[in-house]
């Protein structure tokens, strides 16, 4: 008997008794749905908090798109809201830079990273590859509670009287290393520290428990290369997380030494109000790049999981096989590789040697290869497909979309002569909204769309979803092509009035354009917020397969349990994208069915199974 199999029985054996105690010991309402070690209400928990994490980051942009949008204008009725941080109607100047910090914070780490991430790995990764649940169920909820604690901590940090953390979301010292430099560096960013090392541990523990869950308890049959592509974006995901974020731990711990405790990691001759300070020998550049080689990857821990989600929803409703499945899988791993090595093309203006920068560069290009795969394959699996226009379909779509219009200026940005005058400009903003914040997002929703009758079910309301999705999408657009025009001619990011500059004035209407088109987007999103709570309780009930798709998390209940399956879980015998095949009686075979009753449909290589 091989290894795995042994693995495989071990673990039916194991859950066989979990299942035993669970019949046996009725839980609570604290147990079950609170303190739960249950991977399908983990991943509600960690989507719940998203969603209120995405809602409070797009309300602070909101507020400094109205600074940008009419920069005379007074705004007396924020004065209830913002207290001391609205004078005579004007925004404080430090609060906006606060505004933008927090903003990025929120919506790369604690939406994007923990609210994306988080949700879908927890909840399908045991569903898709035939799991119980989880590795450890005790981990996996250690690591949704250490998030919302650093969710708490992070939040109370708006309210300080001296305000959040203003550095920037990226941080940088010597600014952030100085508590004594400006208000926002004080409390608030000592908050943001803490709160940014906890949620690095809950990441850790999360990344962890899904490597462990995908490597050892795949049920039988199911090979790795029958896994869906939503498993394998994950696994490569928590694989990223798992080696980058140590280092942006570190580089949080070092500033901390730096702020409390008189090092000099980061600082080195610095002069506050003319007076010099002692600290010697360090390099601001140090903070860069350890930031950057987490920060790289990150932009793929966040976009790798959409791309996974995508494929599943493309292959679903066009009825069609995924194009390229080996080759989806080697471009995932080419981008999971590449990512690494491409850290420093955020530091072109740094002063670094320009052979160094020439290397960078080259790399940052190199990446765009597996990228340019991705694309191709999910416009071969559109092509001549029989569409069903469902929500996730249209915002599956919508992500292949943003995800090439923003990946075509990442090319333009890599290359280090155009990046040195593009650096810090709106084009830098316009374009990695568009590639990962704006494209991660529609990921995001179609997942949720998709997956919301096995997470509650019920239905969400399609024509509701159509009107989010075309809301959305028109608005994204609206808001951040301007941006790129108005950065090719320069103008910069971070400045809270830019009304005293002559060259910049001509944007006037552009800019009060764009923030109207921000507002238009943030209201849509109420649409979906209604559309979410409204069908968790009044939505029409779902079947046990109403997309009709071929993966394993449809052959469960309505209602799946606590073990996910009642009687014995299933075995796997083809690949996850057995759609439309010639021959078969139906348009999708689930992975379940067997070779031998499908006769009619089998391919030369697979009568050998039959």
């Amino acid at each position: 008997m091989s290894m795995s199999s042994v693995d495989i029985s071990i673990h039916k054996d194991v859950h066989h008794a979990h299942d035993e105690h669970e019949h046996h010991h009725e839980q609570n309402f604290i147990e079950k749905y609170i303190f739960s070690q249950d991977h399908k209400v983990i991943g509600k928990q960690f989507l719940f908090t998203g969603i209120a994490w995405a809602f409070i980051g797009g309300f602070l942009s909101i507020l400094f798109r109205l600074q940008l949008g009419w920069p005379a204008a007074t705004f007396t009725f924020l004065e209830p809201i913002l207290g001391g941080w609205i004078q005579n109607g004007k925004l404080d100047p430090e609060f906006y830079l606060a505004l933008v910090t927090m903003h990025g914070t929120i919506m790369v780490f604690f939406v994007l990273t923990a609210g994306l991430s988080g949700t879908f790995s927890n909840f399908l990764i045991p569903l898709q590859i035939g799991a119980r649940d989880m590795a450890s169920g005790f981990m996996n909820m250690l690591s949704y509670w250490i998030f919302f604690l650093s969710s708490v901590i992070m939040f109370i940090s708006l309210f300080i009287e001296s305000g959040p953390a203003a550095g920037g979301w990226t941080v940088y010292p010597p600014l952030s290393a100085l508590p004594q430099a400006i208000q926002g560096s004080g409390t608030g960013m000592t908050l943001w520290l803490i709160a940014m090392a906890l949620f690095i541990m809950s990441t850790l523990l999360g990344g962890i428990n899904y490597i462990t869950t995908i490597v050892n308890l795949r049920t039988q049959g199911m090979s790795m290369t029958k896994l869906p592509l939503t498993i394998w974006a994950f696994f490569l995901t928590a694989i990223l997380g798992l080696l980058s974020f140590p280092v942006l731990f570190s580089a949080a711990l070092l500033l901390i030494f730096d702020r409390s405790f008189g090092t000099s990691f980061y600082l080195s001759d610095i002069y506050i109000a003319g007076e010099a300070l002692s600290n010697t020998g360090g390099s601001a550049i140090l903070f860069q790049h350890l930031f950057w080689f987490l920060g790289h990857p990150e932009v793929y821990i966040v976009i790798l999981p959409a791309m996974g989600i995508v494929s599943e929803v493309i292959a679903t409703n066009a009825i069609k096989p995924i194009f390229g499945y080996r080759a989806m899988i080697g471009s995932m791993l080419g981008i999971s590789v590449l990512s690494f090595v491409v850290w420093a093309h955020h530091m072109f203006v740094t002063g670094m040697n320009p052979f160094l920068g020439s290397v960078f560069m080259f790399l940052t290009l190199i990446i765009a290869v597996p990228s340019a795969v991705k694309v191709f394959n999910w416009l071969a699996t559109l092509w001549r497909g029989n569409i069903r226009f469902t929500a996730a379909m249209l915002f599956s779509i919508g992500f292949v979309s943003l995800f090439i219009s923003g990946g075509l200026t990442g090319i333009v940005l890599g290359n280090s002569a155009l990046d040195i005058q593009l650096h810090d400009t709106y084009f830098v903003v316009a374009h990695f909204h568009l590639v990962m914040g704006a494209a991660a997002f529609f990921g995001m929703f179609t997942g949720v769309y998709h997956w919301f009758p096995k997470m509650f079910g019920r239905m969400m309301d399609e024509k509701l979803g159509a009107v989010h999705f075309w809301l959305t999408f028109v608005s994204v657009y609206l808001v951040f092509i301007p941006m790129h025009y108005v950065g090719i001619a320069g103008f910069p990011r971070r400045y809270y009035n830019w009304t005293g500059f002559e060259a910049f004035n001509i944007f006037t209407d552009l800019n009060t354009f764009i923030s109207i088109a921000a507002i238009m987007g943030f209201t849509a999103q109420f649409v979906f917020l209604f559309n979410f709570i409204y069908s968790i309780f009044r939505g029409r009930k779902a079947t046990e397969n109403p997309w009709q798709s071929t993966t394993l998390e449809w052959t469960t209940p309505v209602n799946p349990g606590h073990g996910n399956w009642p009687g014995e879980i299933p075995a796997v015998y083809r690949w996850p994208y057995d759609y439309s095949k010639p021959g078969a009686e139906e348009d999708f075979i689930p992975q379940t069915v067997p070779f031998s009753e499908t006769v009619s449909s089998n391919l030369p290589q697979e009568r050998v199974h039959g």
